[in-house]
C-alpha cells in the first residue's frame, strides 16, 4: 500500500519560513520523481517544484529563489524549503510520486498572513 504523507505547514507571516516534508512508504523511493503542488482555493492544481531520481530539480517561476526541493532517498523522504513565503503562497500543498503512475498524498495546509 502505498502512502505519502506530508507534514509541516501552518500559519507563518509574510516574510517567514516553513519546511514541508512528504515520507513515502510502498514504493520504490529512490526511482520516483518527487513533487510538491499546490491549490489555492478557486484556482486549479499547479506544480510548485519537482527532483528526479537523480536529484536535479526544477521550480514553478513563482517560487525561484525563495523555495528549494530536495531528498534523502536513506528516509525515503522529499522536503520542500519555503522561505519568504508571500500571501499568495497560501494553498493545500500535496506531495507527489511519479514513475508508471502518480501517487498522492492528502495535503497540508499553508496559510501566509499577518
Amino acid at each position: 500500500q502505498v502512502q505519502l504523507v506530508e507534514s509541516g505547514g501552518g500559519l507563518v507571516q509574510p516574510g517567514g519560513s516553513l519546511r514541508l516534508s512528504c515520507a513515502a512508504s510502498g514504493i520504490i523511493f529512490s526511482i520516483y520523481t518527487m513533487g510538491w503542488y499546490r491549490q489555492a482555493p478557486g484556482k486549479q492544481r499547479e506544480l510548485v517544484a519537482r527532483i528526479t531520481s537523480s536529484g536535479s530539480p526544477n521550480y514553478a517561476d513563482s517560487v525561484k529563489g525563495r523555495f528549494t526541493i530536495s531528498r534523502d532517498n536513506a528516509k525515503n523522504t522529499v522536503y520542500l524549503q519555503m522561505n519568504s513565503l508571500k500571501p499568495e503562497d497560501t494553498a493545500v500543498y500535496y506531495c507527489n510520486g511519479r514513475w508508471t503512475q502518480d501517487y498522492w498524498g492528502q495535503g497540508t495546509q499553508v496559510t501566509v498572513s499577518s
